[in-house]
């Protein structure tokens, strides 16, 4: 809400004797100076009334009102505060005053802003004074500030309570959501040095679809329709890829083909998967309590979801033992299941699954996990993000069985580096390897190795 307090611009000391005027230095913009007063006006104002409304106002009662309730009420008390205080504001000033103190109390302060706008993917909050945003892949930094420490972390605070967790001095690092299912992240003093850290991973409100990805030039067309087919006839599919590649969004677009008869089982950290069939039943992580006792782990939920009578078991993220877990369930019957994997290629992420199992503390010969790995998982899709900030499916592999102690994988898509345009664009194409998948007789058992065939450029089935 308020931007940081800075003492305005010195217009200038008068040149001395000893300090002749440079000719270099522009002179004073009368305008500039008139806006940047204007801001220091407001900025005291909106201080002072926020002051005067927080001495006045109980939050727990508005708490229970809704929050065209809760607008209405602060609206009302903030014009009463403005009129006690004699302060001179127009109409324009009093509704940008009225709706900053609003964001501050209700919303986000500051940033709501930037969750207003949908070319935004991050905000990253580096302490009160800093606040970048990544937009079309590029880090840039904003002119948002905030008050102070204090400020940042009441935000940070009032984010976490909302999914019923907690961030303090003695609890310093929490994952949560907000109510559009944007995944945040907040490390707040002692551990981050120089205030509060909050980073947002924005959703944005068109839900984005394979067809989308195609537009945009992530994957080609053919490529696509042989990722929904995997979807439709039930693959075991892993989707790897670096951190802002894209992996979460990708594993959306897939669950799209998922039947709307089927029932589907997710397990998160924190939830945003946004599926849209009607069966689904969403389980979430939970962190210890202040006696370090209570905490629900990701394993856990995917031990219990295997009593719920899944069909498909949608992971949100593969990054501890439960990977055992996991890939029991694959081997299990409870086909078509998928999860995301932090990896740079289709062979990593199979070192790192393996690596995972090994942390669940079992004690079993390489061969037999490879083994258990290369009949659980069906295909790997590698997204990656590229240096020019566009983010791409690089490999569409598959697992076709084991050669010795080693996992044999198959590209059946591979993304062609082709040079870069005049303004840094990479430029590429998706290209098919010219191989026959080894899930084809599953697709025929569901009737779509048509479909599999022309999305492969295969002139007969």
């Amino acid at each position: 809400m308020f931007g940081r307090r800075t003492a305005p611009p010195d217009p200038g000391k008068p040149a001395t004797a000893t300090e002749a005027p440079k000719p270099s230095v522009a002179a004073p913009n009368p305008a500039a100076a008139r806006s940047t007063e204007l801001d220091q006006r407001l900025s005291d104002i909106k201080i002072a009334i926020f002051n005067d409304l927080i001495d006045s106002v109980d939050p727990t009662e508005l708490g229970s009102l809704a929050p065209a309730q809760v607008r209405e009420e602060i609206s009302d008390i903030v014009a009463e505060i403005i009129s006690m205080r004699n302060l001179v504001l127009s109409a324009a000033e009093q509704q940008v005053v009225i709706g900053d103190i609003c964001n501050d109390v209700l919303g986000l302060g500051p940033l709501e802003p930037l969750i207003a706008r949908d070319d935004i993917a991050d905000i990253m909050v580096n302490g009160a004074d800093k606040v970048y945003i990544e937009t079309e892949g590029r880090i840039e930094l904003t002119d948002i500030k905030f008050r102070d420490n204090a400020q940042l972390m009441n935000i940070c605070q009032r984010i976490v309570a909302a999914v019923g967790r907690r961030v303090d001095e003695s609890s310093p690092i929490c994952d949560a959501r907000l109510a559009d299912g944007s995944r945040v992240n907040v490390i707040a003093p002692p551990l981050a040095i120089d205030g509060p850290t909050l980073t947002i991973r924005k959703f944005k409100r068109e839900k984005l679809t394979l067809e989308k990805l195609v537009e945009f030039g992530s994957i080609s067309a053919p490529a696509a329709r042989v990722l929904q087919i995997a979807s439709a006839v039930r693959c075991n599919i892993l989707i790897s890829g670096g951190t802002g590649s894209g992996k979460t969004t990708l594993l959306n677009c897939m669950t799209r083909y998922i039947d709307e008869g089927e029932r589907i089982v997710t397990c998160e950290d924190a939830a945003e998967l946004q599926l849209q069939q009607p069966h689904v039943v969403r389980l979430e992580t939970r962190p210890p309590n202040l006696e370090g006792a209570g905490a629900v782990t990701m394993r856990d939920l995917v031990k219990n979801c295997l009593r719920m009578r899944p069909e498909r078991i949608i992971v949100g993220e593969v990054r501890g033992p439960e990977a055992f877990d996991l890939l029991q369930a694959m081997n299990t019957g409870h086909d078509g299941s998928m999860g995301t994997i932090h990896a740079n290629t289709p062979r990593d992420a199979l070192s790192r699954v393996e690596n995972m199992v090994a942390m669940g503390g079992y004690s079993l010969p390489a061969k037999a996990v490879r083994e258990q790995i290369a009949s659980a998982i069906n295909v790997i899709v590698q997204a990656s993000r590229l240096r020019d900030g566009t983010r791409k499916i690089t490999h569409i592999s598959e697992i076709v069985g084991m050669e010795g102690e080693v996992i044999t994988l198959q590209d059946l898509f591979v993304f062609d580096y082709e040079g870069e345009d005049t303004k840094g664009r990479i430029l590429g194409r998706h290209r098919p390897t010219g191989l026959r998948p080894a899930f084809w007789d599953r697709a025929r058992y569901y009737g779509l190795e048509r479909d599999l065939a022309e999305a492969l450029g295969e002139t007969h089935v």
